[in-house]
């Protein structure tokens, strides 16, 4: 497990760094700063633990601007009421107070190990029966998918954060004659400008100053199966011909490399923005586009399909009691009646952290109203 610690106090960051490294099955990487973690933070880390009062930006904005891409344990040592519940709306579920015990941040570690295991095993059993609700536009979409699965055509999902744009990608490689390949997700928004090239291609040893051994990129990885690529529309410019290149041609160079690699892969990405917006602004090649948008699948919002939120809502908290061991948990009517009212700009993946958290969270086998916190003023 890697793990991103963010720490501005030195000798509170070289502790942390001497006392886990007896832990040999976590890897921990430090930055004494939100702004230098952002410039690092890359597919490979599982976990960031970081301290809420730094310099330059604190740690609230720092899990604002990580935008969900990673499990958070906030550590603190002066955490106000209203700092703690603006974190949990952020979607942060452990918290630990300083001065705390080693033992005590790799006990957190430990559940969160076990949290993102069952999270896994959970994903790779993607199947019709996740799509819990019955509204015509869900039905509609599930059409589009299950036609488009039985091809190698690139698919094009569209729609809001959150809508279950990877569930979508996921159900159409497992339907499809690829099921039995690799599926892999790349976020492009997650990795550094200066990394998407050599993540998506791979490299060479010697391609770069890090560059200590060669390494292959996910198209070689996703060799006869399916590369998903999330918000296509934060990918550089410049990578863009690389990409659309390598869609025509069907072959990729690793960086550092004269030799092309043929590569048989069927690509599916997704969107949250106006395309055609950027290929205006020329933020996004038209020809690129066009290669994409062979099939489009536009998901609809959450709130469009509001017969589906309690359903999910009820599955939801049932898998996650189980999986924290706590008995069996329900929500009252005004719970429910939050539930059916809220706006859920964050959509299916905002509703499965506000269900997760107040199993977590709530005091009795009934989950209360303000036990949700939810900021209605949205």
């Amino acid at each position: 497990m890697k793990i991103a610690i963010v720490e501005d106090d030195i000798n509170m960051r070289k502790s942390l760094e001497i006392a886990m490294d007896d832990y040999k099955e976590f890897e921990v990487v430090t930055f004494k700063n939100a702004l230098d973690a952002l410039k690092k933070l890359d597919l490979s880390f599982d976990l960031v633990i970081t301290d809420i009062n730094m310099p330059k930006m604190d740690g609230i904005e720092f899990i604002r601007t990580l935008n969900g891409r990673y499990e958070v344990i906030i550590m603190t040592g002066n955490a106000t009421l209203s700092r703690a519940i603006e974190s949990i709306q952020l979607g942060v579920k452990d918290f630990l107070l300083k001065p705390f015990d080693i033992d005590t941040l790799v006990h957190a570690i430990q559940r969160e190990a076990k949290v993102q295991k069952a999270k896994k095993s959970v994903k790779q059993e993607t199947s019709s029966e996740e799509f819990l609700g019955t509204s015509p536009a869900l039905k509609k979409a599930l059409n589009i998918a299950n036609k488009s699965a039985k091809t190698d055509a690139s698919v094009l999902l569209l729609g809001e954060s959150g809508v279950g744009k990877e569930v979508f990608a996921s159900y159409i490689h497992k339907h499809s004659p690829r099921a039995n390949k690799p599926f892999i997700a790349i976020n492009m928004a997650a990795l550094p400008e200066n990394l998407i090239e050599s993540e998506l291609f791979g490299f060479e040893k010697g391609a770069f100053t890090d560059a200590t051994e060669a390494k292959a990129g996910q198209f070689e990885l996703a060799n006869g199966g399916t590369l998903f690529l999330d918000e296509i529309a934060e990918m550089p410019y410049s990578v863009q011909a690389k990409l659309l290149r390598a869609l025509q041609e069907k072959e990729i160079r690793r960086l550092g490399s004269s030799k092309s690699i043929k590569v048989d892969i069927r690509i599916i990405s997704a969107t949250n923005a106006n395309l055609t917006c950027k290929i205006a602004n020329k933020e996004f090649r038209e020809d690129l586009y066009y290669r994409l948008n062979t099939i489009p699948l536009a998901i609809p919002p959450l709130r469009e399909r509001r017969d589906e939120i309690l359903p999910i809502a009820e599955a939801v908290c049932k898998s996650n009691a189980n999986k924290y061991g706590f008995k069996t948990k329900s929500f009252s009517q005004e719970a429910k009646q939050e539930l059916q009212e809220y706006n859920w700009a964050g959509n299916i993946r905002e509703l499965i952290s506000v269900v997760e958290r107040a199993v977590i969270l709530s005091e009795t086998d009934e989950i209360q109203k303000e036990e949700l916190f939810l900021d209605t003023r949205k």
